[in-house]
């Protein structure tokens, strides 16, 4: 029984992104340009968040655990993935595929809970504006991330444990370009029924429950909003949550879309493509999103320009 619970297979091989040679350069350059611009606007909103005064509210405290996670998101699947551009063999050991699916199921997670602890304080501010600082303090702040990172980490090592406790005694090729879900569980020699089920229960508990989180939130923010009489305020107090909303929308998606939908609807060549845009192009969206869609941090850029361009 226990050499039956062993695995055979000592590395994988990825079949990577594409397997046209005039194709790997150029998509080499452009992740290049994705993961240096994704790692650059990140680090930057966290200096910005740190340096600026202004900024040390709880909206943005979450906002730079988000632009943290995205930095260690991203890092986990493009270095990794980059090298399958430049070598011949693309081969990752068995351990270090666990490795890398383990800090990307954690990375997932903890972005679902840090958009509902964020839905959650914009519901604080608008429909309890005199209790927010009493509600939202920063003790409250530390606690909501801590169960993210616990919720996350419990949900990563559940699945890792499961999948990657699995005997591997056949091909190695994965059909893909890291080592996400669907691939590895194609290329096991045990029974997967139960690891599905609690892949699929982990991802719905996990989704479901954020979900409900920033449902409940808005529907009582956009109440709050429509008991505005001025049109003004209306849309100044909305404003307030456009940056969020559109993270969110973007998120979860494309998360849905990938996980929560028979496999055999899609190729192979478009999961990896909508796998792009949710491991490498939202954690490059996210800063740009709250950056350009949000006046406070625009200001805050400007006020650091400028105090950098006078202490000349």
């Amino acid at each position: 029984m226990m050499k039956k619970n062993h695995t055979t297979v000592m590395e994988f091989i990825f079949l990577g992104f594409t397997d046209h040679p005039a194709l790997q350069t150029p998509l080499f350059l452009l992740f290049l340009f994705i993961y240096v611009v994704t790692l650059m606007g990140n680090l930057g909103m966290i200096l910005l968040i740190r340096t600026d005064t202004r900024l040390h509210t709880p909206m943005y405290f979450f906002l730079s655990n988000l632009s943290l996670l995205d930095v260690g998101y991203s890092t986990v699947i493009a270095p990794r993935m980059l090298v399958t551009f430049t070598r011949e063999s693309q081969a990752i050991p068995f351990k270090e595929c666990a490795v890398q699916f383990f800090f990307f199921c954690i990375a997932v997670s903890i972005e679902c809970y840090l958009l509902a602890a964020m839905a959650y304080d914009r519901f604080t501010a608008i429909c309890s504006p005199l209790l927010y600082t009493v509600i939202m303090s920063r003790r409250h702040c530390i606690l909501l991330v801590v169960v993210a990172y616990a919720c996350g980490f419990v949900n990563a090592l559940v699945q890792t444990s499961l999948i990657f406790s699995l005997s591997f005694c056949g091909s190695n090729v994965i059909n893909h370009f890291f080592c996400d879900v669907s691939p590895i569980l194609k290329l096991s020699c045990s029974d997967t029924h139960i690891t599905d089920i609690v892949h699929f229960t982990f991802s719905i508990i996990v989704l479901s429950s954020t979900l409900l989180t920033i449902l409940v939130s808005y529907t009582y923010i956009l109440a709050a909003i429509l008991r505005i009489n001025s049109t003004t305020g209306r849309r100044k107090t909305f404003s307030t949550c456009a940056s969020h909303l559109t993270a969110i929308t973007i998120f979860y998606g494309t998360v849905i879309f990938m996980y929560l939908r028979p496999n055999s609807n899609f190729a192979v060549n478009e999961d990896k493509i909508i796998s792009v845009f949710y491991t490498l192009v939202i954690p490059l969206l996210n800063p740009l999103i709250y950056s350009l869609r949000n006046k406070e941090v625009k200001d805050a850029l400007y006020r650091t320009t400028q105090r950098k361009f006078f202490s000349r």
